[in-house]
């Protein structure tokens, strides 16, 4: 009888523990999966996730921890290290600012982990670092540039000819010819020749 006692003591709290009260975490990657960073630039895309709570609803003040490989492609956060610590605002968001590529080519994740009240929440968010080439120009930019090279030249024709702002002269009119003037002289009569 002892050891039916001791269970029915015992199941109260078993069913508490079970049925644990505090919100599960949930995290929403917003931006950054499957962004490209230029090496080239050291320009990379800033990784955004949002935490909520079972119901979707957005949990600020939870802790969230992004981490970079510290070999291979990745790259380093402002402070120099492969980690940073940041909390979420009152919608649940947080942000890994200015993370900066290594000059390593490849895919590489970014590891994220949030903490909220004893609740813990992971995610995994994929980049790659690439070797971007120098842009194409495109039809819009070279008919912009064209455009501005027709203003420049228009512009340098005006400041020559004219003299800055100064408006180009009047044209003038022709210089006369001088007219053709006979005078007689002494008459001569020979044969023919």
């Amino acid at each position: 009888m002892a050891c039916r006692e001791l269970l029915a003591f015992l199941l109260p709290f078993a069913l508490v523990y079970a049925q644990d009260p505090r919100p599960k975490l949930n995290i929403v990657i917003v931006e950054g999966d499957g962004l490209v960073n230029n090496i080239r630039q050291r320009v990379a895309g800033d990784p955004v996730v949002q935490v909520e709570d079972e119901n979707r609803k957005p949990i600020g003040g939870a802790i969230i921890t992004f981490y970079l490989a510290d070999r291979g492609a990745g790259g380093v956060f402002p402070n120099g290290s492969h980690s940073l610590s940041v909390t979420t605002d009152n919608a649940g968001r947080a942000v890994a600012r200015g993370i900066k590529p290594n000059g390593v080519n490849g895919k590489f994740e970014i590891r994220v982990t949030a903490s909220h009240e004893g609740q813990t929440a992971r995610a995994t968010i994929t980049q790659t670092n690439q070797f971007a080439p120098a842009p194409l120009m495109t039809a819009k930019t070279a008919t912009i540039l064209a455009i501005v090279a027709g203003i420049a030249a228009g512009v340098a024709v005006g400041v020559t000819r004219g003299g800055g702002n100064t408006p180009a002269a009047a044209p003038t009119a022709p210089a006369p010819v001088p007219p053709t003037i006979i005078t007689p002289g002494t008459p001569t009569v020979g044969g023919p020749k």
